[in-house]
């Protein structure tokens, strides 16, 4: 829907309904996680590669762009969880390959148990009772 603005500029105006979204945000913090499993699992491999991982493993439901995943890799790296090396992708491109580091995995273990007993606690409380309800 648009509107006129000062009479002379055409703005767009939101619907008030808000949309039904159609991939999900991650929570601050998972994809960190995320791209530290990724690397436990599969091994070296370069930003992209990362990305598209994280993408199928969430079969879609999680969409990543350059910006957040870069952002992520240089956090993990300064905090010394993943290391760099340059080397050459698939298509005979320069790239820089991350790989998980040891205190990368003694992270990854601590927050993998951390989020498992979060989520489960969330699922707990989401579920309908079978008792009767507290007033």
């Amino acid at each position: 829907m648009w509107y006129l603005h000062r009479k002379r500029d055409i703005l767009p105006v939101r619907s008030k309904r808000l949309p039904m979204r159609s991939k999900l945000d991650l929570l601050k913090g998972t994809l960190d996680l995320l791209v530290l499993q990724t690397l436990a699992s599969i091994g070296p491999l370069h930003g992209y590669g990362i990305a598209r991982r994280i993408e199928q493993r969430s079969g879609d439901e999680v969409l990543l762009n350059q910006g957040t995943i870069y952002a992520s890799l240089v956090r993990l790296q300064q905090r010394g969880w993943i290391k760099a090396a340059w080397g050459v992708s698939d298509n005979n491109r320069r790239a820089k390959y991350y790989s998980i580091t040891r205190s990368g995995r003694k992270q990854l273990a601590e927050e993998t148990s951390y989020w498992q007993r979060l989520s489960a606690v969330i699922i707990r409380v989401l579920a309908p009772s079978r008792g009767r309800e507290v007033k």
